[in-house]
C-alpha cells in the first residue's frame, strides 16, 4: 500500500467518525471538535490526492478544509467575541 492510500484512509476514516458521531447526536456539527475532524480529514485527503495528481478531489477536499477552517473561526451573528 502506499503511502497516498494510507493517508486517504486515515481521512476518509476521521471524516466518517465525524460524520456517524454527528448523526448519532455525539457530536454537535457545530461544534468545535466536529469542525477540527473535518478540516484535519480534509486535509489529509487533499494531500493525498494531490500526490497521485488527482485533481478533481484536491479541488474538493482543499474547499471542504478552507471552509471546515473559516467556521472555526466564525462567531454567530447577535453574539460577539468578547461575550466568552
Amino acid at each position: 500500500m502506499k503511502a497516498a492510500d494510507i493517508l486517504a484512509s486515515i481521512g476518509v476514516i476521521i471524516l466518517l467518525i465525524a460524520f456517524l458521531l454527528n448523526l448519532y447526536k455525539k457530536m454537535p456539527a457545530q461544534g468545535q471538535t466536529y469542525k477540527l475532524f473535518n478540516l484535519v480529514g480534509a486535509g489529509i485527503c487533499c494531500y493525498s490526492s494531490y500526490l497521485i495528481d488527482f485533481y478533481p478531489f484536491v479541488v474538493l477536499e482543499g474547499a471542504w478544509a478552507l471552509v471546515a477552517l473559516l467556521s472555526l473561526f466564525n462567531v454567530p451573528r447577535g453574539t460577539s467575541a468578547r461575550n466568552g
